[in-house]
């Protein structure tokens, strides 16, 4: 089940738990567990990254895809590669089964201008990653800067992955 699951990451069960059903107030177990997986597999390898290129270069950047897609019943949530038609601003072109008839334009619009700002000039016009703030930009219809997100998950991890 979710304990053993949790345990055999490393991790503390009754801490994890705790940690991630105050994420999750109404999440079913398998939903918990969808949220350790996805910070085991994409979550942490990021921060870990991110942190890693911090201590060497001044010029990292962290962002988040919070958008959820409304697809499934909304149970795709903001999966793996749902941003790279926001980034690239390809919208339309068959992505509707993943992102539904009507995403958000504005989105695109917001990300695929970050993008090109980063890709000219190294700045994707929103504060660098250091490891004093961890300032990550968070994508969604009202974007914005989040310092340290999903903080408490982070920290559960550390030591572990």
């Amino acid at each position: 089940g979710l304990t053993q699951a949790i345990a055999s990451y490393g991790l503390p069960v009754r801490e994890t738990l705790s940690t991630y059903r105050e994420r999750h107030p109404r999440g079913s177990a398998g939903d918990l567990l969808a949220a350790v997986l996805t910070d085991w597999y994409w979550r942490k390898p990021a921060v870990r990254l991110a942190e890693a290129h911090a201590r060497h270069n001044p010029a990292t950047y962290m962002y988040e895809f919070a958008w959820r897609s409304p697809q499934f019943n909304g149970r795709l949530g903001a999966c793996h590669g749902l941003e790279v038609p926001f980034v690239f601003d390809k919208l339309g072109n068959g992505m509707e089964p993943l992102l539904g008839t009507n995403p958000p334009q504005k989105l695109a619009d917001v990300m695929h201008a970050a993008w090109v700002a980063f890709a000219g000039k190294g700045d994707p016009g929103w504060p660098k990653y250091e490891l004093k703030r961890r300032a990550t930009m968070r994508f969604d219809t009202m974007s914005q800067i989040v310092d340290d997100p999903r903080s408490m998950e982070r920290t559960l991890w550390e030591g572990v992955r």
